[in-house]
C-alpha cells in the first residue's frame, strides 16, 4: 500500500471538525477507495482549550498556521481558517512555497487573491483544491473543471447563499416580514458573523467570481459582478411575485456576451414552476449550460459540516490518488483579463413603486417608460393609503440601460414617493 497521506489541518470550527470525524468514522472506506491511509499530523485553531465535541489531544498542536503549513510531516495543508487576508492568506503561500498541496474552503481569498495564488501554486508544481468553497456538498467545481471540459459553457446561474434562500423561502412560506425573517435566520445561527456577507450578496458573489473563471477561462473578478443584496425586498413584493407566477431568488448569473462578461449577483424573479422556482431552504443550485450537454442543474445541502466537509475530503481523496490540474481549469497564465459588460442582455423587469395620490401620476410614469423605450406588459395596483398608491408594473424584454435612464427621471418627478425597485425577470 502507498505510504499514508499526512495531513495539518488549520481551523478547527464546523468544517474543520467535520474532516477530523470523516476521517476517523470512514478509515476503512476510504483506505479500501484510495488505496491509501489518511493521517493527521497536525492541527491549528486560535484556541487549544475550545470544546469542540471531539477529543483531539492525540494530535500535534500549531498555535501559528504557517508553522503547521510548513512542517515536514505534512503533505497536504487544509485550510479552514476563511477570511481574504491574514492567517488563512499567508498560510497558504507558506505552503506553496515549501511544496505543500492546499485544500481550502476559502471563498472570499480564491475570489480576491485567486490569481496570483494560481500562478504561485502552478510554478511550485502544487496544487490548490477548493471544492467546499462554493456551493457546500454540490460537486460544482468538479463538474466545470473536468466533467464538463468539452463543452464552451454559455451560462452559469444559481443560488449560491443559503441564508438568503432560508430567509425569502420563509417570508413566502410563513408570510413573514424582511426583518422578522431576517430574525429567525439569526437566531438559528445561519447568518455570519458580518450578516451583510450573506444578505448584501458578498458571500454568493464571492462563488460566482469563481464559477465565473472556471466556466470562462477568465481571471477572478470579484470587483466586476454587479452586487445587489435581498434587504429591499418586501413581504409585498413575495406576495405580488406569487400571484404573477414567480418567486423571487437571490440569483447569480455569469454568461458571456458580445460586449464582453455579463456576472451580477440580485435577487430576480424566476418562474415559479422552474427548478430554480422551486427551491427553498437553505438548499443551493447551480445551472451550467454548454453547447453539448445544454443544460444540467445540480442541486444539494450548501453549508453545514457534514456537506463541506464532504467536499473538503472529495480533494484530498483525488490528491491521495495523484490527480493535479490548474487551479481554474486551465494554466493560470492563459487565463484573460474579461471585459466587463453591465447587464447587456435584454430582459423583462418588475418594478415597484409608491405613487403619490396625484392626478396623473400614473400618466406620467407610463410617459417617462415609453420615452425610455420601455414597453409595459401588465401592471397592477394593491389599494393605497391616504398620500400613496402602490404600483406594479412588468416591463416587456428592455435593456437595463434604457431602465436606469426610465428610474432616473423618475426620481425628477413629484409623483413618487421614494425610490422603486426594479427587479429583473430571468427565464431558465
Amino acid at each position: 500500500m502507498t505510504a499514508p497521506l499526512r495531513l495539518g489541518i488549520a481551523g478547527l470550527g464546523t468544517v474543520g471538525i467535520g474532516v477530523v470525524k470523516i476521517i476517523r468514522q470512514k478509515a476503512e472506506l476510504l483506505r479500501a477507495r484510495i488505496g491509501r491511509e489518511f493521517v493527521i499530523s497536525a492541527v491549528s485553531a486560535r484556541n487549544r482549550d475550545t470544546d469542540r465535541g471531539v477529543a483531539l489531544a492525540g494530535y500535534e498542536w500549531e498555535d501559528d498556521p504557517v508553522a503547521l503549513a510548513t512542517r515536514d510531516d505534512v503533505d497536504v495543508y487544509l485550510e479552514l481558517i476563511g477570511g481574504t487576508e491574514g492567517a488563512a492568506k499567508a498560510s497558504v503561500e507558506a505552503a506553496l512555497r515549501a511544496g505543500k498541496d492546499v485544500v481550502t474552503a476559502n471563498k472570499a481569498m480564491l475570489a480576491i487573491h485567486g490569481q496570483a495564488l494560481a500562478e504561485e501554486a502552478e510554478a511550485a508544481g502544487r496544487a490548490i483544491r477548493y471544492e467546499a468553497a462554493v456551493a457546500g456538498g454540490i460537486p460544482v467545481i468538479k463538474a466545470l473543471t473536468e466533467g464538463l471540459a468539452g463543452n464552451e459553457i454559455s451560462r452559469v446561474m444559481g443560488v449560491m447563499n443559503g441564508t438568503c434562500n432560508y430567509i425569502l423561502t420563509r417570508m413566502e412560506k410563513a408570510g413573514l416580514s424582511y426583518d422578522a425573517a431576517f430574525a429567525e435566520a439569526d437566531g438559528l445561527g445561519y447568518l455570519e458573523a458580518d450578516p451583510t456577507l450573506d444578505v448584501g450578496g458578498i458571500d454568493a458573489g464571492h462563488k460566482l467570481a469563481i464559477l465565473s473563471a472556471i466556466a470562462f477561462g477568465a481571471r477572478p473578478d470579484f470587483d466586476g459582478i454587479e452586487l445587489e443584496g435581498i434587504e429591499r425586498v418586501t413581504i409585498e413584493d413575495i406576495r405580488a411575485a406569487a400571484d404573477m407566477g414567480f418567486r423571487i431568488k437571490l440569483l447569480g448569473v455569469a454568461q458571456r456576451t458580445g460586449r464582453g462578461l455579463e456576472q451580477r449577483m440580485q435577487p430576480c424573479l424566476v418562474p415559479a414552476n422552474s427548478p430554480l422556482g422551486q427551491l427553498e431552504g437553505g438548499t443551493n443550485m447551480v445551472v451550467i449550460e454548454g453547447d453539448a450537454v445544454e443544460q444540467i442543474v445540480l442541486r444539494g445541502p450548501g453549508a453545514g459540516e457534514g456537506p463541506t466537509a464532504s467536499a473538503v475530503m472529495g480533494d484530498v481523496c483525488d490528491l491521495a490518488r495523484g490527480l493535479r490540474q490548474p487551479t481554474f481549469g486551465q494554466p493560470a497564465d492563459t487565463l484573460q483579463e474579461a471585459t466587463r459588460a453591465r447587464s447587456e442582455l435584454p430582459a423583462p423587469f418588475y418594478l415597484r413603486m409608491a405613487l403619490l395620490d396625484k392626478p396623473g401620476a400614473l400618466a406620467k410614469i407610463a410617459t417617462i417608460l415609453g420615452n425610455s423605450g420601455v414597453s409595459i406588459d401588465r401592471m397592477r395596483q394593491y389599494g393605497h393609503d391616504d398620500t400613496t398608491a402602490p404600483v406594479l408594473i412588468v416591463t416587456h424584454r428592455t435593456s437595463r440601460v434604457a431602465l436606469d435612464e426610465a428610474l432616473t427621471a423618475m426620481a425628477q418627478t413629484d409623483v413618487v414617493a421614494g425610490a422603486p425597485v426594479a427587479l429583473r425577470i430571468e427565464h431558465l
